[in-house]
């Protein structure tokens, strides 16, 4: 949040996808300390002990959580390794919608028909399939990586994205990539191979050190860069 300029005070709401510690682990602490309203579906908030109502606020499948007038989140469940997983997009006041989409191992129809219209679609191209194959990871992981709960491979990402991309599309960021097993330029070009013949909006790639830019529903282009020092 430094790196991208935002407040952590600023911050009304956190929403937690699943129980996994790299997408959890201070999740309370800040909603305590930011005194934001801390989200979480009733499988999350069991296997992180929370309880809801007095410590989180539940929410069911495809619930819409009202966050505030010109902001809401409808949760999309995902299949992803003993989790209870969701996708989230945000809509704002004037019916954009955005796009967050990581640790899943196959898009199901219904996250498919909600990432359809979607102005923004953040999404995870997390490993490339000869990397993981040929790679140090014993045989049992890289069936868990490459599984239905596992992680989406730069191929299948390029898939679900030729499937879903329409005109109202205007940016993407490729997030999520393994260091051990993916690249930046593999995500890249396997992702553009099957989308560049009808997509004209910007493509970036979100890294494992921190952002370095930032995307906003409505946004100019002036601004999606930010500028880190």
């Amino acid at each position: 949040m430094l790196l991208a300029g935002v407040e952590p005070q600023s911050i009304d709401a956190i929403l937690v996808t699943h129980h996994h510690s790299d997408h959890s682990r201070s999740a309370k602490n800040a909603s305590e300390k930011w005194e934001a309203g801390l989200h979480a579906n009733l499988g999350t908030a069991a296997k992180m002990g929370w309880q809801p109502i007095s410590e989180c606020r539940t929410f069911g499948h495809l619930d819409r959580i009202g966050i505030s007038e010109d902001l809401s989140l409808l949760p999309i469940p995902v299949p992803h390794d003993d989790a209870d997983n969701v996708a989230v997009i945000a809509t704002n006041g004037d019916g954009r919608r955005a796009a967050i989409v990581t640790d899943l191992g196959e898009p199901t129809v219904e996250l498919k028909k909600h990432l359809s219209g979607c102005s923004h679609i953040s999404i995870e191209a997390n490993y490339d399939h000869k990397r993981l194959i040929g790679g140090p990871y014993p045989e049992s992981l890289k069936r868990r990586i490459s599984g239905r709960g596992g992680h989406l491979s730069n191929t299948q990402t390029g898939e679900v994205l030729s499937e879903v991309l329409s005109d109202e599309v205007t940016s993407i960021v490729l997030c999520h990539l393994s260091e051990k097993n993916n690249a930046p330029h593999l995500a890249e070009s396997e992702v553009l191979m099957h989308i560049s013949e009808y997509y004209s909006g910007s493509l970036s790639i979100s890294k494992q050190e921190g952002p370095e830019f930032s995307n906003w529903l409505g946004q100019t282009d002036s601004e999606k860069v930010s500028s880190l020092t």
